[in-house]
């Protein structure tokens, strides 16, 4: 694609985002987008935003299990940024007029104690560098009409990131098989979802393993302090105004969000 193509649709995902809107899938105008092109274009829209003063907190993972490519049509892991803008604490409530169409999904986060550069990363090098991870919810919202997306249009949206809420507890990762530890979410008091750690890419360790090496292939590091979700361990699941969420992970504790 043309530069001026990338930067256009970029800022047509951006403006989109600013005024709650959506727009047509990119990948049904005609034309052709390879995936490096729709990370131009991802960039393009985090420049925006970056320019009207918010600021990267973390790096996010999406499309890591096989229940979200299944439910998205959408067959590889792809990533987004996390900004300071998108992040809520544990029991806050998010006004849904702050969302477009809005999908939550159960995950497990990872805050950062030193840097990790790929490629070469390894799970034993994730561990070191985990500061502790925590329950937390991905609020994921797509700019692109009615969610149908292709990876390309997904990956330019930001890997159709929203907000994301973290738990209360922190806790260290060693202590843990995070392979095994269970998921449970829970929509207005009634079980919706279960899931474990192996549904990230066969452990959530893989998948950050995985974001260290792909980005650091483009020279871009996961930073310490920085907060790292790891992708759903189960379905998404729309929200809308009145629902409560809470998911619970076993061995590190639970995460909850109201939506108004």
């Amino acid at each position: 694609m043309e530069q001026a193509q990338i930067l256009q649709l970029g800022d047509e995902l951006y403006e989109a985002l600013a005024s709650r809107q959506t727009v047509s899938p990119l990948t049904s105008r005609g034309f052709d987008i390879t995936i490096e092109d729709a990370y131009h274009i991802q960039q393009q829209m985090l420049a925006r935003r970056l320019a009207n003063g918010e600021k990267v907190i973390g790096k996010k993972i999406g499309v890591t299990s096989k229940v979200v490519m299944d439910m998205l049509g959408v067959y590889q892991p792809d990533f987004g940024y996390l900004l300071d803008g998108m992040v809520y604490n544990e029991g806050e409530s998010i006004p849904m007029d702050t969302l477009i169409q809005p999908k939550a999904e159960g995950e497990i986060a990872f805050v950062l104690k030193k840097d990790l550069m790929g490629p070469g990363v390894t799970n034993a090098d994730v561990l070191a560098a985990t500061e502790g991870v925590m329950a937390c919810f991905e609020i994921v919202d797509s700019r692109i009409q009615d969610w149908k997306i292709k990876i390309q249009d997904t990956v330019a949206d930001n890997a159709s990131c929203g907000v994301f809420v973290l738990g209360d507890r922190l806790v260290d990762p060693k202590c843990l098989d995070l392979t095994m530890c269970g998921m449970v979410v829970e929509k207005n008091g009634e079980i919706i979802g279960t899931g474990a750690g192996a549904a990230a890419l066969g452990s959530p360790i893989n998948a950050v393993a995985w974001l260290a090496n792909t980005l650091g292939r483009l020279g871009i590091p996961l930073k310490t302090g920085e907060v790292i979700l790891s992708g759903s361990l189960a379905p998404l699941f729309p929200v809308k105004a009145g629902d409560s969420l809470r998911v619970t992970v076993g061995g590190i504790g639970g995460c909850s969000v109201r939506f108004v």
